[in-house]
């Protein structure tokens, strides 16, 4: 299977960008490190929110749009990977009532 870019699409960063031609061998630990580096981004995007949040309480803030845009990425990350996690736990539910 090949994926091909769209043209004008940039990626966020949220995960790392491979590219098509890149494979997982069967020693690497390819799905848990983006995994990780997944729930690593969420944390830090919540740690960059709260910090703008201490900011803004203190008025050493000089941009509230800054922490309104943080505190938003920072929500739908999170809801993201509770979305993910749900939709893992019900695959895992599923293939246990298949075994049975």
């Amino acid at each position: 299977m090949s994926i091909s870019p769209v043209s004008g699409v940039t990626g966020t960063s949220y995960l790392p960008t491979m590219s098509p031609a890149t494979t997982v061998s069967a020693g690497d630990n390819g799905f848990s490190d983006v995994l990780s580096g997944a729930i690593n981004n969420v944390t830090q995007a919540q740690s960059t929110s709260n910090e703008l949040a201490l900011q803004a309480v203190t008025g050493d803030l000089d941009d509230v749009h800054d922490y309104t845009v943080a505190a938003a990425e920072a929500k739908l990350q999170l809801e993201l990977t509770a979305a993910v996690r749900n939709k893992a736990v019900d695959a895992f539910t599923e293939i246990m009532r298949m075994q049975a």
